[in-house]
Parts: C-alpha cells; sequence; structure tokens
C-alpha cells in the first residue's frame, strides 16, 4: 500500500523566506503523527501544500500518490488553526453547509458527537466559548470519511479540559486505512496518542521517527527528546 501522504524534496518560499526548505518523508495509512516544532518553523505552511492551498516553489507533495488539487479534495480533510465559519450561523446551519459540500460528510456522527457534548444544534458560533468552537470545528471536520486528516494546532489556546475531549475525538473518530497529522507546538499534550513524530524546525525535517522507536531507543518521552536535541 503506497504512503498516505509524500514529500520529495519539497520547499516553499515567500519571496526570500524559506518556509520549507528541501523536506522529504512519507506517512504510512493508519497512523496518527504529530507534526511538530515552534511556532514558524514550517507545521501550517506544509499543510496547506498538502490540502492544496499552496502550491510549492520547488520539489513534489502527493497525497496518495496524486498531486493535491481536485482530485485529492475528497481524501483530504482539514482543520484550519484559524476559524472560517461564519458568526452568524448556527450549527445545523454548519451541518447542512457540510453535508451540501462534501459527499462523504456523516451528519448522523457529527450530531451524535454534538449530543454527547451537550451542544445545541440552534446556537449561534458567536454565542460559544472559544473552547466549544474549537469542539464544533473539529467534529465537522472529523465527521467526513476520509482517507487523510491535517489538523493544525486543533489543540491551541483551549483549556485541558477542552483538549481532552479533543484528543479523544480525534483518536475514537478516524477509520483503520486513515491517517491523522496533528500539528502542534505542544508535545507534552498530544503524545499520548501518537503513532509517529515528524520534528521540523526552520522548514526542515530534523526527524521522523515512531514514538515507540523514540521511547526505546532513546529511553525518554518525545517531549523530553524535542526539547533536548531538536529545540530551535
Amino acid at each position: 500500500m503506497q504512503p498516505i501522504l509524500q514529500c520529495s524534496h519539497l520547499s516553499k518560499h515567500f519571496g526570500y523566506l524559506r518556509a520549507l526548505d528541501d523536506v522529504t518523508f512519507s506517512l504510512e495509512r493508519g497512523r496518527i503523527i504529530g507534526l511538530l516544532g515552534p511556532n514558524g518553523s514550517g507545521k501550517s505552511t506544509l499543510i496547506k501544500l498538502a490540502s492544496g492551498l499552496l502550491v510549492p516553489s520547488q520539489g513534489e507533495i502527493l497525497v496518495d500518490g496524486q498531486k493535491p488539487g481536485l482530485e485529492t479534495k475528497l481524501q483530504v480533510s482539514y482543520l484550519p488553526e484559524r476559524t472560517y465559519l461564519n458568526n452568524w450561523m448556527r450549527v445545523r446551519d454548519m451541518i447542512d453547509f457540510f453535508g451540501d459540500f462534501y459527499s462523504n460528510f456523516d451528519k448522523a456522527k457529527a450530531f451524535e458527537m454534538l449530543r454527547r457534548l451537550n451542544i445545541n444544534v440552534r446556537d449561534r458560533l458567536k454565542t460559544m466559548s472559544k473552547g466549544t468552537k474549537e469542539k464544533v470545528q473539529l467534529i465537522l471536520v472529523m465527521s467526513r470519511n476520509a482517507d487523510l486528516y491535517l489538523l493544525d494546532e486543533p489543540i491551541g489556546g483551549v483549556d485541558p479540559a477542552a483538549r481532552d475531549y479533543i484528543l479523544n475525538t480525534i483518536i475514537t473518530n478516524y477509520n483503520e486505512n486513515a491517517s491523522v497529522v496533528i500539528s502542534t507546538h505542544l508535545i507534552a499534550d498530544v503524545e499520548r496518542v501518537l503513532d509517529d513524530v515528524v520534528f521540523i524546525c526552520n522548514g526542515k525535517v530534523t526527524l521522523t521517527s515512531s514514538v515507540d522507536d523514540i521511547r526505546e531507543g532513546q529511553g525518554k518521552s518525545v517531549d523530553a527528546l524535542f526539547r533536548e536535541v531538536f529545540r530551535c
């Protein structure tokens, strides 16, 4: 089975700024992968390239063997760092919007997750706390039957209880043939759900490894290794 995501000598420049520089790695199906690095390291740029929102300056990025574009839109479910939903929208409006826009959106799954959280489908986004908004957006993204979930800072700026819910939602709502990429600088908070990690610093990938290999080979946590060896 071919990798769900492949990068080969991938670079992205914004004028003189090299957001990504000669990045090469691949991600397998059925894994939860941490894209880990400090703010400004290139994580969001990589995710936007994989989702088709940006195009490479050099090199290649492939989703299930195809360049990101119309052919991969159904395969990729993307959670941006900032919301793109309108504040006036009710939760039910958002469900209908996603259901109309994505043929692989599972309304029943979305309603069930909302029910478990006691989120009223008649509530408007503008009346919600930041943590509740984050949960609603994640529910929308994870209710798609996609092959690759790209989550850009899904736990940034929310309280620890909300982080726990978000991580539990991620690990219980994707199928065994799909993969989830979680971009974050909060390594200690996500480490427990990760199978693999990609360390990125100043636009360069400095390490790709399974979490088990790090713990067994290095005798330390992912967070400890990152702080010790790959600090930017």
